[in-house]
């Protein structure tokens, strides 16, 4: 059974991403970021925003961890995901 979410995709974007050309999630990020930089990365509630957007948002996130909390290299991070369906 197919996760409803694909249902959703635009044609011609595919539902699986081959991962072992990469040798890390932050690779695949920033590779998406060079090749798709103005293209839409994430649609929610009305709102899109860029891989642009998203670069600049994770790197002001980033920082504000390091400076602000004072978070080193190697520091663990977790982020709690919640959804409120209605």
């Amino acid at each position: 059974m197919q996760p409803i979410w694909k249902q959703h995709y635009p044609k011609g974007i595919p539902t699986e991403i081959d991962t072992s050309k990469y040798n890390s999630i932050a690779e695949l990020f920033h590779n998406s970021i060079d090749k798709y930089r103005d293209r839409p990365a994430y649609t929610n509630l009305g709102k899109t925003l860029s891989y642009d957007d998203l670069d600049r948002l994770s790197r002001h996130f980033s920082a504000y961890l390091t400076a602000e909390l004072g978070l080193q290299k190697g520091d663990r991070v977790a982020i709690m995901l919640g959804f409120s369906g209605g």
